[in-house]
């Protein structure tokens, strides 16, 4: 499955905030790390959760490329984290699957929503624990670095969901929507997919850059999921 993981790191700060570039030129560099190592860590969840699945599911080609681990150095592309760093357009190294290893027919289905899904996941964790530990006092959590690390981590997480599941180019949710449309309608998708869904991906990416408001409104449906899984 080649499913990307791509960020648009400008929308980070969220809508009308610092961006990550001009984080390092205001020289702090304590929040530039905490979103970095948050980003890595989103990333890394995001294409363990692809390969862990289509091992359940029977295919073993991410265990025998090395890429079923958390271990996030397998999962970043070096190039691809400094652009979402710097630039913010990245990706990650696309996680090897062959769907013809599936022992179901929804193996496809599955397999692409274990991305997001896993960024969902740890979005829930994420928010809930760093709530619990400020409701329940624990020094930890009552410091700036928490603040700032748990609720990035969080809505990282949410955007990066979001983001993938749109329904264009290489990303999941180009592989998931097939599966609810009608057979003779899903195939035509896919064709019009495969032929210019790179080129959609490329344009919604160039409307952010024009001033269009794309990644700040996933960000804004990011913040309002939040507040609707935060269980304390």
């Amino acid at each position: 499955m080649h499913a990307l993981a791509i960020l648009v790191a400008d929308a980070l700060s969220g809508p009308g905030r610092t961006t990550m570039i001009q984080l390092l030129f205001q020289q702090q560099y304590l929040l530039f790390v905490l979103i970095a190592f948050a980003l890595v860590l989103s990333l890394t969840f995001h294409e363990f959760g692809h390969g862990k699945v289509a091992s359940l599911i029977g295919d073993d080609t991410a265990k025998r490329a090395g890429r079923l681990t958390l271990n996030p150095i397998p999962h970043i592309d070096p190039v691809g984290l400094v652009m979402v760093l710097l630039i913010g357009i990245g990706y990650a190294r696309p996680v090897p699957t062959d769907p013809r290893n599936y022992r179901t027919r929804w193996g496809t289905l599955m397999v692409a929503a274990a991305g997001p899904g896993m960024n969902l996941l740890l979005a829930i964790i994420t928010i809930n624990l760093y709530a619990l530990g400020m409701k329940a006092g624990w020094a930890l959590f009552q410091t700036d670095v928490a603040y700032f690390f748990f609720t990035y981590l969080a809505l990282i997480n949410m955007l990066l969901m979001l983001f993938n599941l749109l329904p264009i180019g290489p990303l999941d949710g180009s592989y998931i929507l097939p599966y609810f449309l009608p057979r003779d309608l899903a195939r035509k998708y896919l064709q019009i997919n495969q032929r210019f869904g790179a080129y959609a991906l490329l344009g919604l990416i160039a409307l952010h850059f024009l001033g269009v408001p794309v990644f700040e409104t996933l960000w804004k449906i990011g913040e309002f999921m939040l507040q609707i899984i935060l269980l304390f």
